[in-house]
């Protein structure tokens, strides 16, 4: 077994391959040759929960499982929300190969989740984005969206106007090239911007589906379990809907379990999964005005491909301090 820490995980995982990792194992996701049973959380005090994500792929053939610790109040600290590891195992004889760290490479791979589906769903020309929130995920999901369109403009938008004009300080002194805005006006931020990206842990809805002007691609993915979310009934009433994974979606995005059981949206309303799309099984944006929406909730498909890419780039290069048991 090879251990790989985070900084490992920063050097083997750039977000432009990882994008490629998550576009290919997504395929396989919506072809069911995965093993995805849904993530179970366990309460572990107050508001954290340690959450469990096992599953297995067959292209790269592998297994595994995540085991991260969800502690919202971890950013205050200067720590990532999600902390945990990444146990792999290979197929061939069942043996463990690599454990590593999850935090970075659970941002890194839901951010590249992100801009597969921008990259699918977002009209080419979108110059304008707006993330809704300014921790770890914004970071990443900058990245990923600066991959994949040809952004121009960035609103960054949240309740502390403080922490977000430091984020975007940050971001202009990385991407001197992109304009770069912050404020605590999400109606403003939402309503100019051709991507909208929601990277918050709100547990009730913070933005309006009436906002989004037409045209314009939402990737919604903050809140996941059903008890949170992060936009109204509106926002689903008016986006053409892709998801991760169909299973997931129904059991715990918040809006959608929660506007199935009051009768007003039904789960054929969904668009269909991000891999059939890539796949060329179902459609995309049927026009210039539609309002696309990926709801993403992150699947362990997408852990174990990421995290075979990093152990196959960690022996190629050296990497990591091998142990036996």
């Amino acid at each position: 077994m090879i251990v790989l820490t985070h900084e490992d995980v920063a050097a083997l995982l750039p977000m432009r391959e990882a994008i490629e990792v998550v576009a290919e194992v997504m395929k396989g996701v919506s072809a069911r040759t995965a093993e995805l049973p849904l993530r179970s959380a366990v309460p572990v005090g107050g508001a954290n929960k340690m959450g469990v994500m096992p599953g297995a792929i067959a292209d790269p053939a592998c297994f595994g499982v995540k085991l991260v610790s969800l502690f919202p109040g971890n950013p205050a600290r200067g720590l990532s929300s999600h902390r945990g590891a990444i146990v792999l195992f290979e197929a061939e004889t069942g043996g463990a190969v690599a454990m590593m760290d999850a935090s970075l490479l659970t941002a890194v791979r839901t951010a590249a989740a992100s801009a597969v589906a921008t990259r699918a769903l977002a009209r080419e020309d979108a110059e304008s984005l707006a993330i809704i929130g300014y921790g770890e995920q914004a970071e990443h999901h900058l990245t990923a969206m600066l991959a994949v369109r040809p952004i121009k403009r960035v609103a960054v938008a949240g309740r502390s106007a403080e922490k977000a004009a430091a984020f975007a300080a940050q971001a202009a002194a990385e991407y001197p090239e992109v304009d770069f805005s912050s404020g605590t006006d999400l109606h403003t931020a939402v309503a100019s911007a051709d991507i909208v990206c929601t990277v918050t842990a709100s547990p009730t809805p913070i933005v309006q589906g009436d906002w989004v002007k037409p045209g314009a691609h939402v990737n919604i993915v903050g809140s996941s379990i059903p008890t949170m979310r992060e936009v109204d009934d509106r926002m689903v009433e008016r986006g053409a809907i892709w998801v991760d994974y169909t299973p997931s979606t129904l059991a715990q995005a918040g809006e959608i379990v929660d506007m199935i059981a009051e009768g007003t949206f039904r789960d054929s309303d969904l668009k269909g999964e991000i891999g059939s799309l890539l796949a060329g099984d179902i459609a995309g944006r049927s026009g210039a005005d539609q309002i696309t929406v990926y709801r993403s909730l992150g699947v362990a498909a997408q852990d174990l491909a990421a995290a075979h890419h990093v152990l196959t780039r960690a022996r190629a290069e050296g990497r990591g301090q091998p142990v036996t048991f």
